[in-house]
């Protein structure tokens, strides 16, 4: 059974996370045989729906998305074949965890979601468990898929490459949520090892052409959508990995302080081949033992086991390949489309 996606992306200039996952999902679905493509805020949503005629819709149920869309006309086509699929915000906040993003504060989309209008299949990479999103089937209606972020396995790489070749690698925008954790556990090592960062945000500068991009996508104004490119390739990305002694993640403030959730990066860098060295988060190790993946439980464990795998690189093997196993046979893009699949064939049997 052949399908057609259709994945909304306001804006495909985008330098953040939400591109790099929209082209994890066009190249699993593509490479699945799959026709797939994105909704943008330059195209016509009567127009596509008519011609594209998708049979699955994926889209996030917050402000800037719903912009672009009519709920009402979406309907319509769900009666006939669609089925829309809403990635939603945590339901509610445990202090600061996610304060105003909390689902549970934005009565506008708990009405959409309890009128039928704001999806039929609703999603989040959190577990089924987590006290986050406690009350969301209750007061909706609806119950919540896990689907995790992944790695794209068309693109990842083995052979190091000397452009990209360093002690230590961090790829990765540097935003609020991760500043002080980054002066106080990246910054040092700059001191001591061969440290190379890509990514955003990492000076004034880029950081206000970010905030006028950012306008652009939202009010759609070229050329402002356009101002800022991403500052390492998506493809080199997989080589920085396969090319660096260590590759570090860092997750936001939140994600270690509740350890509820993770970032993509955690399963790109084992499937580039890569050794990864990766900040505490609790939930990791529902998938990842200690054998597969590097977790420094805090500042001291941090800088011992970068400063043990550097004067010891050849321990890095075993690591590198179990995680690499355990990525490319359970965390890919494949995986994670082929899960989206059977959730939408599940649902179209119930609707008949």
């Amino acid at each position: 059974m052949n399908l057609n996606i259709l994945y909304q992306i306001p804006s495909l200039e985008t330098v953040y996370a939400g591109r790099f996952v929209y082209e994890g999902y066009k190249d699993a679905f593509e490479d699945l045989g799959h026709r797939f493509r994105p909704l943008t805020s330059n195209d016509d949503l009567k127009e596509v729906l008519e011609e594209y005629r998708p049979d699955i819709f994926i889209s996030s149920l917050n402000q800037y998305n719903l912009k672009f869309l009519d709920l009402e006309l979406l309907k319509k086509y769900r009666k006939e074949r669609l089925v829309f699929f809403n990635q939603i915000s945590p339901w509610k906040h445990q202090t600061d965890q996610f304060g105003a993003q909390a689902l549970e504060s934005k009565p506008e989309l708990i009405k959409l979601i309890r009128d039928g209008l704001a999806g039929d299949v609703f999603f989040h990479w959190l577990e089924q468990d987590d006290p986050s999103m406690d009350g969301f089937t209750k007061t909706t209606g609806y119950p919540f898929h896990t689907i995790l972020l992944a790695a794209n396995v068309k693109k990842y790489f083995y052979e190091p490459d000397d452009k990209y070749k360093a002690d230590i690698s961090f790829v990765g925008s540097l935003l609020p949520s991760k500043r002080e954790f980054v002066k106080k556990h990246l910054f040092p090592l700059m001191k001591k090892y061969d440290v190379k960062v890509h990514g955003s945000d990492w000076t004034l500068g880029n950081r206000l052409l970010g905030y006028v991009q950012k306008a652009g996508q939202y009010f759609n104004i070229e050329p402002l959508k356009h101002i800022r490119k991403f500052q390492l390739p998506l493809g080199d990305e997989r080589k920085v990995y396969s090319s660096s002694t260590i590759s570090l993640n860092i997750h936001e403030d939140h994600q270690r302080k509740f350890g509820s959730d993770f970032n993509e990066r955690t399963f790109k860098i084992p499937a580039s081949g890569g050794f990864e060295i990766c900040d505490n988060v609790r939930v990791l190790r529902k998938y990842f033992n200690e054998n597969e993946l590097v977790i420094a439980k805090n500042t001291d464990d941090w800088f011992e086991k970068i400063d043990y795998y550097i004067r010891n690189p050849e321990k890095r093997t075993p690591i590198i390949e179990a995680g690499r196993r355990k990525v490319l046979a359970d965390h890919t893009y494949h995986n994670r489309a082929n899960q989206i699949i059977l959730i939408y064939e599940d649902f179209r049997s119930r609707r008949r």
